[in-house]
């Protein structure tokens, strides 16, 4: 779906921890324009140019490049996911600064954006009890954004591989208060009202970020120290169930396959044959899910992608071989084109693209954020204020 012709010619996007550039794929195929971008790993940055040139890139340390950063609507970052110093068990004892997420914290303050995307693991909400994310929601409302979360799976966007992330966006709200109109960019409206629609349109029955839970569910909405937020089983928009062996390459280099030792292996290996999150695990080492030795099949997802480079010799049985991944296999399903990494050994860019933000979940949130539109508060009949945006 694409954005309306008034939001592209007017949209300057910078990424932040830009990587091999997702978010800028993300951006280009919606005409948002990219104008700044930064990383500081030197090969990220050099695959960075090859693919987008290098007029916007800088590299190096962002602590040291705040002045280069020009004005600009949007702020997009994959952030590194650094624990917070602290003190005591009070949010207000907590202390992120000297963390890289507040160099973001430092670049909208200064600059002001209409809107951010931000993107994480799992794991964030429930870092140290729920601390760290409360920190990050209370960090971001302070400077007037209005802020939702949501966990995505890459298997909503038709990637085969079970990447669970976090999505964090913000809309500046003096713009809202001009649009007057309620956006609703990550969440589905109907899952969430029937949820409890009445603390919803209360603002005074949110809960307190000072006594968050321990681990955040999986949509939320905050402002001002305040927040909303429930688990959504589904995704309305998902697309169809997409399937490993769809993703394969039809005759990878033999270096690729390891038969002899993958045999060996089996002989003290466990048979599971059972799925988990849609993944195929056909034998494990203690029976486990991944833990040890593990082969897995192609009938399901793949497990998540990462940079550790154990990860690259993790086996799957192909017909009647057992091989790993291609580099090319781990582009596609982090939707990236197949010769994205092509300046790169093919053994670094395992680690590449484990890293990055895979471009179709990054385009859908930039495209709700950016080209919201929503159910007005009086469709709602909230109490809220009527200055208030609800993003559900």
């Amino acid at each position: 779906m694409g954005m309306s012709q008034s939001h592209t010619t007017k949209t300057r996007a910078i990424e932040l921890f830009c990587g091999i550039g997702g978010f800028r794929l993300a951006c280009d195929s919606l005409d948002i324009r990219t104008i700044w971008a930064n990383d500081i790993n030197p090969l990220s940055c050099a695959v960075y140019a090859d693919v987008f040139g290098v007029r916007e890139l800088h590299e190096g340390d962002i602590r040291a490049l705040h002045n280069s950063i020009p004005a600009h609507d949007l702020l997009t970052a994959g952030f590194p996911c650094q624990p917070f110093s602290s003190a005591g068990k009070k949010l207000g004892t907590r202390d992120p600064r000297g963390t890289l997420f507040q160099e973001i914290v430092k670049v909208i303050k200064r600059h002001i954006p209409s809107h951010f995307v931000l993107e994480n693991v799992k794991r964030l909400l429930s870092m140290e009890n729920g601390d760290h994310f409360a920190t990050i929601l209370s960090a971001l409302t302070e400077l007037d954004y209005f802020v939702e979360w949501r966990l995505l799976n890459a298997t909503h966007f038709g990637l085969a591989q079970n990447r669970e992330r976090v999505v964090i966006v913000g809309t500046r709200i003096q713009r809202i208060e001009q649009a007057s109109v309620t956006l609703a960019p990550l969440g589905d409206l109907d899952s969430v009202l029937r949820h409890d629609a009445w603390t919803l349109r209360s603002f005074q029955s949110w809960e307190s970020l000072d006594h968050h839970k321990k681990k955040f569910p999986s949509w939320g909405i905050c402002y001002k120290n305040r927040c909303y937020s429930c688990d959504l089983e589904l995704f309305s928009e998902s697309t169809p169930k997409p399937y490993l062996a769809d993703f394969m390459e039809a005759s990878p280099d033999e270096t690729f396959f390891m038969d002899a030792t993958t045999n060996e292996r089996l002989t003290q290996s466990v048979f599971v044959n059972r799925m988990l999150a849609g993944v195929r695990i056909l034998f494990n080492q203690n029976g486990g899910a991944r833990m040890g030795y593990t082969v897995f099949g192609i009938d399901g997802v793949a497990p998540t992608l990462t940079a550790s480079h154990s990860r690259h010799y993790e086996r799957y049985k192909v017909d009647d071989r057992f091989r790993r991944l291609t580099n090319k296999e781990y582009a596609r399903l982090q939707g990236f084109p197949d010769d994205h990494c092509r300046i790169a050994s093919s053994f670094d860019q395992y680690g590449l693209f484990g890293n990055a933000v895979p471009p179709p979940l990054a385009r859908w949130a930039v495209h709700r954020v950016v080209n919201a539109k929503g159910h007005s508060l009086e469709a709602l009949q909230s109490p809220i204020n009527s200055q208030m945006v609800l993003f559900a």
